[in-house]
Formats: C-alpha cells, structure tokens, sequence
C-alpha cells in the first residue's frame, strides 16, 4: 500500500494535469471567437465580459470532466488511488463457535474421572469426545435422541429423547486379546457383518432387566472397539436402536476415521485380563 507521502505527490500530479486541460480548452474556446472591433465605451467593455463568461464556463466543464475521471479511476483496480482510510471497515472476525458442556456425572467414591487429567491431555481427550459427538449424531438413528460427551470418561457419552437418557460407550481400548464373538445365550440376540479391510462386526441385544442394550464390537489394529447404547434404568426403556442400526453407524467412514486416530494415539489404559478372573 502507498505512503500518505506518494498519496500527496499523486493528487499534485492530478492537479497540475487539469490545470494545463482547463487552459488549453480556454485558449482553444476563445480562439474562435470573433475579435473585437476596435469600440469604445458600453460595447468594449460587453466583449470583455463576453470573452471571460465563455472562458468560466468552458473551464468549470473541463474541470469537473477531470475531477470525475480521477475519481472514477481511483475506484477501478490498480487505478493508484486510495479509499481514505475511515472508509475502510475491516469485518469482524468469525467467533468459532464454543463446544457444547459436558454432562457432569459425579465420580463414586474411589473412581477417577477427566477433572484429575494433566491439562494437556483432558484438552486432548475432550477434543476427540467433540469429534465424536458430530460423529455419533450424524450417523445414530433420531430415536436416539442428542448426544452429549460426559466429564466422567473419554469414552462415556448420553443420548437423549425427550427427556430420557441413554448412556453411551465409545471405546477404542487397547488389549492383547480379541473381543469373544456373540453368543446367543441368555436371551442374548446377534448380528454380524463385515467392515471395510475385511474386519467383522458382531452385534448384538443384551437383556438388563426388563429392558435391553444394544451393542456391536470388533477388533481394530491393537484395540477392541466396542459402541454401545444402554436403555434408560428409571423408566426401564430399552436403547432405541437396533443391531443393525449399528452395524450401519461403525462401517461408516467417519466412524473407521475415528477409531484409526484412537488406534493411532490411544485415550484408554491398556486392557489386562485378570488372573483367575
């Protein structure tokens, strides 16, 4: 951008330009006038006055053909004119819009929960709860309800509908042993399919009660991942989503992209089984 100084010289350039217009166009004008006769008294002095009206009309023409086409071409691009700087109105910039609040659900005595995490790291986790919640939304059924991250754990959300609550597990954990396939036991019911990269899925409804919970789990990489949706325990409401709902929300690429930045850079301790446990 140009200095005030090189502002200054242009506009004294401007000027001095339509000076020398304004006096040609007046020598030009009052060249073809006649001239005067040689007279004296009243029709002398109206030939002068004559002569200067012309004069004054053809230069307040001229000058105003000028001022308009400096004008005009300091809006044009690369015209080398400048907006003056009050006119100028910088945009305010876009304020990203802050992520929801968690749940807060309190700890039990004796359990930890992400308030005790490093800074850094709580930052980390609750940066990939964000993500997941946009995830799980967009892909789990309206019946759901909203998803909400929670301040317990990385990996516990809440849905809710209408006022009730499911609670939600998103876990990618790494572990030595591979999750055991469905069994229909228990009242237990399966499903299974096969995700992209060949990795299957087992899915499954898990009688609580009266009620039941939905869940699917598979192996990725180095760490079982596990989605479930467990019913609302007041109300005794089953989780409103089937096994194959969510077979169709885990082969979802946004949901595989998820559990490969988990698998990458794991939010979850390791998973050890217990001896004789």
């Amino acid at each position: 951008m140009g200095t005030t100084e090189d502002t200054a010289d242009a506009v004294d350039a401007a000027d001095a330009r339509t000076a020398v217009l304004v006096r040609e166009a007046m020598d030009r004008a009052t060249a073809e006038l006649p001239a005067l006769l040689d007279l004296s008294g009243p029709a002398r002095a109206q030939g002068r006055r004559r002569r200067a009206r012309v004069r004054v009309a053809i230069g307040a023409g001229v000058l105003a053909v000028a001022t308009l086409g400096a004008v005009t071409a300091s809006l044009l691009p690369g015209g080398g004119g400048q907006r003056p700087v009050e006119d100028v109105v910088a945009a305010p910039p876009a304020s990203p819009t802050a992520p929801p609040q968690p749940v807060h659900i309190e700890p039990t005595p004796g359990e930890s929960s992400m308030a005790g995490l490093p800074p850094a790291e709580r930052a980390r986790q609750e940066d990939f709860q964000n993500r997941a919640v946009g995830v799980l939304q967009s892909l789990l059924p309206p019946a759901v309800g909203t998803v909400q991250r929670t301040d317990l754990k990385v990996n516990f959300f809440q849905a809710t509908k209408d006022g009730t609550a499911f609670p939600v597990i998103f876990s990618v954990r790494p572990s030595g042993e591979k999750p055991q396939p469905c069994q229909e036991v228990r009242g237990r019911v399966c499903a299974k399919a096969t995700l992209p990269g060949g990795i299957e899925a087992h899915a499954s409804t898990i009688p609580t009660g009266t009620a039941t919970e939905t869940e699917v789990s598979f192996r990725y990489g180095r760490c079982n991942v596990r989605l479930s949706v467990f019913p609302h325990e007041a109300s005794n409401t089953s989780a409103p989503v089937t096994p194959a709902q969510l077979l169709d929300v885990v082969r979802a690429p946004a949901f595989l992209d998820l559990v490969r930045a988990a698998e990458a850079q794991p939010m979850e301790e390791e998973q050890r089984s217990v001896p004789g446990g």
